[in-house]
């Protein structure tokens, strides 16, 4: 893969991964309530769908999603009714729903293993995502050459960038919460979010 290329690609991944989502969404909540240290494990989650996505449209099997209206509606009604469910959980219990204190190994191995899935789940279920991975990456391949050191220099290239980006809004969160905690814009924060992730889902599978 020439530099050209490659810059290209970059271009397109790094205003992909700046651009708001539900994944920024979850990792702003996140962030909020429990700081930047637990976030990271939504982080990797949402990066391992997303890597797990890239190497599907090599493959070509998210084409054939794609293609197949079932399906794709499927996952369309799956990561709607996802983000709802979070919306719904975050209007129940808001934000802060743990001290940010540390607590037992036992609990904190709970709480990363459920961020990770989270994030895992909001990348997978992700109609857009999916799109353009679909899109992107084999538009990027010449089939010409070796396929798994160019996968791998995009893949790296992708990862990268959303875990930047993503950590970015990590911390830009984490010092909001820091001010919200204990005070009147606890409540109205929690609501707020809740109300965006419900409407994003919404959003979603209601999306032509």
């Amino acid at each position: 893969m020439d530099f050209d290329n490659w810059l290209l690609f970059s271009s397109i991944a790094l205003v992909a991964t700046i651009t708001p989502g539900p994944a920024v969404l979850l990792v702003a909540s996140h962030s909020i309530g429990y700081g930047v240290g637990r976030t990271v494990y939504t982080i990797l989650g949402n990066i391992t769908g997303l890597l797990v996505m890239s190497l599907l449209s090599v493959l070509g099997l998210s084409a054939v999603v794609m293609l197949s209206a079932a399906a794709f509606a499927v996952i369309k009604t799956i990561g709607a009714l996802y983000l709802v469910y979070l919306g719904i959980r975050l209007w129940r219990y808001g934000l802060f729903s743990a001290p940010p204190k540390p607590e037992s190994p036992r609990w904190s191995g709970t709480v990363r293993l459920r961020f990770y899935k989270q994030g895992l789940m909001v990348a997978l279920s992700n109609p857009k995502a999916i799109i353009f991975t679909t899109a992107l990456f084999p538009q990027f391949l010449n089939h010409g050459s070796p396929l798994v050191p160019q996968f791998t220099l995009l893949a790296a290239t992708f990862m990268s960038y959303s875990f930047v980006c993503l950590f970015l809004y990590a911390r830009i969160s984490a010092t909001t919460g820091a001010h919200v905690r204990n005070s009147r814009l606890e409540k109205l924060l929690s609501r707020l979010f809740a109300s965006l992730f419900v409407g994003t889902g919404i959003g979603l599978v209601t999306a032509t």
